[in-house]
């Protein structure tokens, strides 16, 4: 790549990840830390503008930021915590950024334009009533951790659905990264504190490391292989997606809600 562009909320974890990268891969292309906070519709507005800014181009968007089994709460604007930072602030993000990937897939020489977002197994784990709107607006205290998580990763392969069919000149891709030992599970520790000790025994015995977790996006980042539309588990598995991911009617019923919600912010 030309140039790379760090989204993260942490200004000093990003840098150190830079640095990080810098010194494993010396001729790295440069890299610039952009600030962003998924919770905060502001947030992701002006971090949007700051690429706009600085870049006209833009050839693979990544929306692997994440929370998961968090306790009850909301975003800033009002979204369940969960389905508002994992599905709603990425919508956001790439709607803010879709004409800078039109304008790079239509005077790019190869036409290779992508973004990958990234799913989960969890996407299997959805409420009985998935995609109660009004509740989706709520920290939905009522409904398990683990349902409202699942909600918000089918949410990740609905959306990407939608996008592939609306923006056909775009390869538009969900993946499973595989269960990965990384901070994620920083949520596990928010909702049971007394889980923590037990992790940390036993997450790196049974979780892929961070390396073996990113080569599904990077696959499908760059592969020819990778189908728009499509939701892969690691590494280019394809087929295992629920009945609930593959519900047209759904992918349908949540693109005009969430296009809705946006309205006001682009």
């Amino acid at each position: 790549p030309a140039h790379i562009y760090l989204a993260a909320r942490n200004e000093a974890k990003a840098l150190a990840a830079i640095e990080d990268i810098k010194k494993a891969v010396p001729k790295a292309a440069p890299i610039t830390f952009l600030e962003i906070d998924l919770t905060s519709f502001e947030s992701i507005k002006r971090a949007a503008n700051e690429f706009r800014s600085k870049s006209e181009t833009l050839h693979i968007l990544v929306n692997n930021a994440g929370i998961m089994a968090w306790p009850p709460s909301t975003t800033k604007e009002g979204y369940e915590i969960q389905f508002g930072t994992n599905h709603m602030g990425h919508a956001l993000l790439t709607k803010l950024l879709l004409p800078t990937l039109q304008h790079t897939a239509q005077t790019s020489p190869d036409k290779d334009v992508r973004i990958v977002s990234l799913s989960s197994v969890g996407e299997n784990w959805v409420p009985s009533d998935l995609y109660n709107f009004d509740d989706l607006k709520t920290d939905m205290a009522s409904t398990g951790t683990w349902a409202r998580y699942g909600a918000s990763k089918v949410a990740n392969i609905h959306h990407s659905r939608a996008l592939a069919k609306r923006y056909p000149e775009i390869r538009c891709i969900s993946v499973h990264p595989g269960s990965v030992n990384t901070n994620l599970t920083s949520g596990l520790e928010a909702s049971w504190p007394l889980i923590k000790p037990i992790l940390g025994i036993f997450a790196p015995l049974v979780l892929s490391s961070v390396a073996d977790g990113a080569k599904n996006q990077i696959w499908a980042s760059v592969s020819p292989d990778a189908e728009s539309g499509v939701f892969y588990w690691p590494v280019g598995v394809k087929g295992r997606d629920s009945k609930h991911a593959k519900n047209e009617e759904l992918s349908e019923k949540l693109w005009e809600w969430t296009e809705k919600e946006l309205e006001a912010y682009t």
